[in-house]
């Protein structure tokens, strides 16, 4: 019978999946599943973990159960399963009563070959009868490094599978992840009593990803710029918070992102629609939480961006991972701040004392991760247990790197420190007895009184941090797997306390003092700091402009808009419609002339164009400003307008003058001529034809325009501005 499958194997791989060879170990895994062997296979993102479960099942007789975390992941693979012809179905919290029935009835005739099951539904009593009666081949559990506590996505219900399977009966296990560190590989194995199942690990290294870690100041700058840079490629970009999601996609719809966000605290329908649309290439970029990606099958993502520090480096890998699934090139770019795990601390302490202490291991790896100078890969790898001798040439450590210093002593005080300890302790307090601290930690256990005490009290805490994670890296010490944070000596490091050699350590990066992490909002251009040339042609240009339209130059562009077009040389309708103060119609009516100009000079110069150095906001889209022109376009009164939003009028007035400076229109003559007959609304019209500028301290101060008031003026100046210049 064996023998038959295994023959069936490659044709069913063809004529299915439409691959003509197997990937890596999958062929192994395959066939030792359908030998009835437990499995448990450790597999990157992209690797081709799914089809180690779903062709087995294809070929065994009964359905195979896949249990997986995300209702997301269910509904992606049921949906390609479903595309090539085989019968998969899931049982989840989306069904309703009806729809479950039906699922549980074509699994007991026999028709379904793949049932997803979220470890929450399989809980249930009356899944689990159900399940009884079922011909099962064998139960997949995707994603199981969300058994382990030491898990980045540690779920309570997983710790239950292995004794709902019992109930079962004697079923064969694959378990599958992507992330496992040496103590989450034995997590899951000791949960699932499946210590003997046969591992099958493949390499943790991403050959084709680039790794890149940047201070997070002006992130919102240099999202833009990057994303402006992959224009039209798709890309992920995280987010701790909700907030967060919301605020990203919106800012990016604003600079003329194609994106969408996706968390939990969306509908269902709109959640679906915005994976759907990333999946079809609807939406170039998605904003998300964590919980978008897992098991996406979306093979060109182009890049994954970390907005804000994960929680863990297993979390930031499996998302990493997302990027280049294809084999082509895929970056992967994280923003540091020191200020993110000070948050990401918060966000802990209302758990128990153990999941605080775990949490904060969890995150001391992540910014070690972060700050150390060393080869990203090299550091990734060796975290998943795997070594790494070269640096790779394909991070940003690599490409940049940092000053190294000669290491021979410092290594040798931190083997030293660890020997004499009794290899019993974790890296702070390690740095700790090095330096010399007078702490009741160190005098409890007399370390004090050792020789290597003080010995490198020259130096910082850092610093010694940082050696003693590069002996990690060099593999003269090694983390104990049954004591979390433990450091113990490898061979290699008590043949470097006998013999010590010549050896090159690197100074970490520095993320202290890194000023402001968002862009203020955007405000013009300052004086003098634009390219005063280019700015006196621009102004020439206004002149002729306006003379050919028979306007005043300020209602073209406004001297701060020119400042900043002859900062950030926009040379297309779209980058100079980013420009304060320009907006979609001052573009159509005026803008190629300034464009061409523009050109030109960069060409001439030799200039590279930094369009990305002043962006939109999304504070032009606020509710405020929707919600006015709404109002205005109903013909509501503009004193009913700032009483409902408890404003003065005064700063109504702001905002609709921002409104129409950014390129919108509105028109005020439902109010206006309430408050303005056609005689003076005639001589303020004159009055502004003719002004050099728009002031209004110089309107108010004009003997012509001594009867009206400051108000009556401005009205009057929205009027003229939104009909002309926009």
């Amino acid at each position: 019978m064996l023998l038959e499958k295994e023959d069936v194997l490659k044709s069913k791989l063809k004529e299915v999946f439409g691959y003509a060879q197997f990937r890596g170990n999958q062929e192994k895994i395959i066939r030792n599943v359908l030998a009835g062997n437990n499995t448990f296979v450790i597999m990157p993102t992209g690797a081709g973990k799914s089809m180690c479960y779903q062709l087995p099942a294809l070929i065994s007789e009964g359905v195979a159960i896949v249990i997986s975390p995300l209702i997301a992941l269910m509904k992606n693979q049921v949906d390609q399963m479903n595309a090539v012809g085989v019968n998969a179905k899931f049982l989840n919290s989306t069904l309703t009563k009806t729809e479950m029935n039906r699922v549980k009835q074509e699994t007991l005739d026999g028709k379904v070959k793949l049932l997803y099951v979220a470890p929450e539904s399989l809980t249930k009593e009356d899944n689990v009868t159900f399940l009884k009666d079922a011909t099962i081949s064998f139960v997949a559990i995707d994603e199981a490094h969300c058994i382990s506590e030491w898990g980045h996505d540690f779920r309570p219900e997983y710790r239950r599978i292995r004794s709902i399977i019992n109930q079962l009966g004697e079923l064969p296990i694959i378990a599958l992840t992507a992330t496992a560190t040496p103590k989450v590989q034995q997590d899951i194995q000791k949960n699932l009593q499946m210590e003997a199942a046969d591992l099958y690990k493949s390499s943790f290294n991403r050959e084709n990803l680039y790794y890149e870690v940047r201070p997070k100041q002006n992130s919102k700058k240099q999202l833009i710029k990057f994303i402006k840079e992959h224009k039209g490629e798709s890309g992920i970009i995280y987010c701790l918070s909700r907030k967060k999601v919301e605020e990203i996609a919106e800012f990016l719809q604003v600079n003329d992102v194609k994106a969408a966000p996706y968390h939990a605290g969306l509908d269902s329908n709109i959640r679906e629609k915005n994976q759907d649309d990333f999946l079809n290439e609807e939406v170039d970029v998605i904003v998300a939480t964590i919980a978008f990606g897992m098991g996406i099958d979306k093979p060109d993502v182009r890049y994954v961006i970390h907005y804000n520090v994960p929680k863990s480096v297993e979390g930031y890998y499996q998302e990493t991972g997302r990027s280049g699934r294809d084999g082509l090139d895929g970056k992967c770019i994280m923003f540091y701040s020191p200020g993110d795990i000070s948050k990401l601390e918060k966000f802990n302490k209302d758990k128990s004392v153990q999941e605080r202490e775990n949490a904060l291991i969890l995150l001391q790896e992540m910014t070690s991760y972060a700050e150390s100078a060393v080869c990203r890969r090299k550091q990734l790898l060796h975290y998943f247990g795997e070594s790494f001798d070269d640096n790779c040439g394909n991070c940003d450590n690599c490409v940049r790197p940092k000053e190294s210093f000669e290491g021979e002593d410092h290594i040798l005080t931190a083997l030293m420190a660890v020997k004499q300890t009794d290899e019993r302790f974790a890296i702070s307090h390690l740095g700790d007895v090095i330096r010399g601290a007078d702490t009741q930690y160190v005098k409890s256990y007399k370390h004090h009184e050792l020789e290597v005490y003080g010995k490198g009290n020259t130096e910082t805490a850092e610093f010694w941090k940082s050696v003693l994670r590069q002996a990690l890296l060099h593999e003269f010490l090694i983390k104990d797997i049954d004591n979390i944070g433990v450091l113990k000596l490898t061979g290699k490091g008590d043949e470097f306390i006998l013999n010590p050699a010549n050896i090159r350590l690197t100074k970490d990066h520095d993320y202290n003092d890194l000023g402001e992490e968002e862009e203020p909002e955007k405000q013009a251009a300052p004086s003098k700091a634009y390219d005063e040339n280019l700015f006196e042609q621009l102004k020439s240009l206004r002149r002729q402009v306006a003379k050919d339209k028979g306007f005043p130059p300020y209602v073209i562009f406004q001297d701060p808009s020119l400042q900043e077009m002859a900062t950030t040389y926009p040379t297309t309708r779209e980058e100079l419609e980013r420009v304060s103060g320009v907006g979609k119609g001052k573009v159509e009516k005026f803008g190629d002339a300034f464009i061409n100009t523009i050109k030109e000079y960069v060409e001439e110069n030799e200039i590279m164009t930094a369009t990305d150095v002043l962006i939109k906001t999304s504070v032009n889209k606020s509710k405020l400003k929707i919600y006015i022109i709404n109002q205005v376009d109903q013909l509501t009164d503009l004193e009913e307008i700032a009483e409902n939003q408890d404003i003065s009028m005064e700063s109504l007035l702001n905002e609709i003058e921002n409104i129409i400076y950014s390129g919108t229109k509105l028109n005020l003559d439902y109010y206006i001529d309430q408050v303005l007959d056609d005689e003076k609304q005639d001589d303020l019209y004159e009055y502004f034809m003719n002004a050099e500028s728009d002031d209004i301290g110089d309107a108010l101060s004009d003997e012509y325009n001594q009867d009206y008031s400051e108000e009556e003026i401005r009205l009057m100046r929205i009027k003229f501005m939104s009909e002309y210049a926009n």
